[in-house]
């Protein structure tokens, strides 16, 4: 029998020649994230284990985005203890306000994940980069601490749920309509320790931006990994910024697949989530008529070049409704100059939408856009749990930049063909 991509991946960095659903391996592992609230955690359990010096500090990336710029003094304090154990360990590879983004938007840009590679973070939204063919996941600070010292980590080898998507998507329809609904079908549990392997006509003829918004989300199905075959797509990517060579691999034809799945897509709806969880997905006309108090465009799920342009392909000459403050954040510095020199800066600024410098920020209720008690926000972030973005009376609606760009031109969650044209 025949292996999936993810048992290869896993097969070649364990030194066996077959791996199954349900061994336990010790992998090595080709890179090793923290940000600014997980890595001084897994510092502090680093020196604990009196480790000494990393395994190899090539291979570690910190990245403070969650709470940078600073906000706070204990903020401010958590930069300074990853940037001194940067210089202390000769990481190069820290992002500094400046030079830094949103990590799981940074790391495939500057070219430091390729396919095939095994890549964990003590971040849940690793997985983003199953979108490049790698396979990538969440582990607990305590467990990064391990791989920083021995540059390998224990996995139980997951089960593969192969979804196929038929049909060509509608107009502003795309990866994060595809993802809300495929959350909405399976649930928040529904791909519990598994990896969710996405084909088919829809995803072959996606952009990358919009492969990493899947791959980001699977998570919230409670995925262990998501998986987006390699296509030439992925490699006029890869090409440009990869810093390394890659190792493709492909399911066998014969591969085990715990199940599989068809959704006929042709035909769906921008997608919204409606609070407190991503599976409560339904068509944008389906959205309750409430008011909307904040519109956030942005964050490592919509926050690429590509979302920016959607949004402002709305926003260009129009205004925000009154009363409602529209946040923009770019993913990364090199995104944030793109946007400028393409003019989207100034279409958001026209629009009375304010932007932000890279930052997870609102995402996690942390700053730039935290929510007060009664009010609705409708984001381009991956989770709208009780109190994910500030008081635990406000409610998130989860949605693709272009139904939040074009709510926030109506005040209200619309489709944006409801707009009237210009």
């Amino acid at each position: 029998m025949g292996s999936t991509i993810s048992e290869k991946i896993l097969a070649a960095h364990s030194g066996q020649g077959q791996v199954r659903a349900g061994e336990f391996i010790s992998a090595g592992v080709d890179l090793a994230l923290a940000n600014d609230i997980t890595a001084p955690l897994c510092i502090n359990e680093f020196r604990k284990m009196e480790a000494g010096k990393v395994w190899d500090p090539e291979k570690v990336v910190l990245v403070p985005d969650h709470n940078t710029p600073n906000k706070d003094i204990a903020s401010a304090q958590n930069a300074k203890t990853m940037r001194e154990f940067a210089r202390e360990q000769g990481i190069t590879n820290i992002f500094e306000v400046g030079r830094a983004g949103i990590a799981h938007a940074l790391l495939p840009e500057r070219g430091l994940v390729v396919p095939g590679d095994l890549v964990v973070g003590a971040d849940s939204h690793t997985c983003t980069y199953g979108a490049l063919g790698a396979f990538s996941t969440g582990v607990g600070s305590t467990d990064l601490a391990a791989v920083l010292a021995l540059g390998e980590c224990w996995l139980r080898v997951p089960a593969t749920i192969k979804l196929t998507y038929n049909g060509q998507l509608n107009e502003w329809v795309g990866g994060k309509d595809l993802i809300l609904f495929t959350i909405g079908k399976m649930g928040v549990s529904g791909g519990l320790y598994r990896v969710l392997t996405f084909v088919g006509e829809a995803i072959q003829n996606l952009p990358m931006a919009d492969r990493f918004t899947i791959a980001n989300m699977v998570v919230e199905t409670g995925a262990k990994a998501g998986m987006i075959p390699v296509d030439d797509v992925t490699l006029e990517y890869v090409d440009q910024r990869a810093k390394r060579p890659c190792q493709v691999y492909r399911d066998d034809p014969d591969c085990a697949y715990e199940r599989e799945t068809l959704f006929e897509v042709g035909d769906l709806e921008p997608q919204v989530a409606l609070p407190h969880l991503p599976e409560n997905a339904v068509p944008v006309s389906k959205a309750p008529p409430v008011p909307i108090d904040q519109v956030v465009i942005g964050s490592c799920t919509n926050g690429h070049i590509e979302d920016l342009r959607v949004a402002a392909k709305i926003l260009r000459g129009r205004r925000c409704a009154p009363g409602l403050r529209c946040i923009v954040i770019p993913a990364t510095q090199e995104t944030y100059l793109e946007a400028d020199r393409e003019g989207l800066l100034a279409i958001f600024v026209e629009a009375e939408a304010v932007v932000s410098a890279p930052t997870c920020g609102p995402c996690l209720g942390a700053h730039m856009g935290v929510l007060a008690e009664g009010e609705r926000c409708v984001s381009t972030t991956n989770r709208n749990f009780v109190g994910r973005m500030g008081h635990p009376k406000s409610e998130v609606y989860l949605a693709s930049p272009a139904v939040a760009a074009a709510t926030a031109v109506a005040g209200r969650i619309v489709h944006p063909e409801e707009l009237p044209s210009l």
